[in-house]
């Protein structure tokens, strides 16, 4: 089995392959305060929880967007299944053609999900991760990854507009019934949901008028099943998106 981490901002995603099965899959949120044990207890507890077992795992592949909790992850993860994890980064096959001013500072997160995105799609593509951040990124034909754009994610938007305006309650983040909001929370709510949906709309038609053509959309991320359904657009809703990427990594590079 192979054991695939994606160390998000806001949780750890974690998933277990038997070949290109997805065996299990769950999220541990992102702690910097944690110590290298505690991750590995959590790890294992996870791994265990869902009927895997430690001593199957064979390898494991790590993604990581969150510099001071890696090397806490990694050594954690060394501890319990006794293996050194191959480590997305510089150095490491990933078949894309990244046509960007500095290569090597693509985020390790939107790397996965485009070579994820081309094993499972044909390109012309637009991705989009809904997550801490909401990123949106363009691959060509040719593995050519041309870059993107990234804004803040809904609900780091949400807990600005909380902290900085007084009156305006927390809320949840539920589908609104209409657009045009009758109370504040419905207001917020509305805000909120319609405008990301609209936002990812209108920049996917900029985007497409840069390109010249239409391209399929994919969509990944905590968020994506909450929003994707309110835009206009098709957008394919792959949830596992930042998994099988980890999985076609580690067979590009299999020791």
């Amino acid at each position: 089995m192979l054991l695939a981490i994606d160390i998000g901002n806001t949780n750890l995603v974690i998933g277990c392959f038997d070949g290109d099965k997805i065996l299990f899959k769950a999220r541990i949120a992102t702690d910097r305060t944690r110590t290298s044990d505690q991750y590995g207890v959590e790890i294992k507890n996870m791994i265990e929880t869902f009927g895997a077992k430690v001593k199957d795992i064979d390898d494991c592949i790590i993604s990581s967007v969150v510099p001071p909790v890696f090397n806490s992850v990694k050594t954690g993860v060394i501890k319990v299944i006794g293996k050194q994890p191959m480590v997305v980064g510089p150095g490491l096959k990933t078949g894309l053609n990244i046509h960007m001013d500095v290569p090597s500072q693509v985020g390790s997160d939107r790397i996965v999900i485009a070579v994820a995105a081309l094993a499972e799609y044909e390109p012309p593509l637009i991705l989009m991760d809904l997550g801490t951040a909401t990123t949106i990124e363009v691959v060509e034909p040719n593995n050519m990854y041309l870059g993107g754009v990234i804004v803040p994610g809904v609900r780091v938007s949400l807990d600005a507009l909380t902290s900085r305006a007084a009156q305006l309650p927390g809320i949840s983040l539920d589908k609104p019934k209409h657009v045009i909001g009758k109370n504040t929370v419905d207001c917020m709510r509305s805000g909120m949901m319609y405008g990301t949906a609209a936002m990812l709309d209108g920049l996917v038609e900029r985007m497409e008028e840069e390109l010249g053509h239409r391209s399929t959309l994919v969509a990944t991320g905590g968020m994506a099943q909450f929003i994707t359904p309110l835009c206009k657009r098709e957008i394919i809703l792959d949830k596992d998106l930042l998994l099988k990427g980890l999985n076609v990594i580690y067979k590009k590079n299999k020791r």
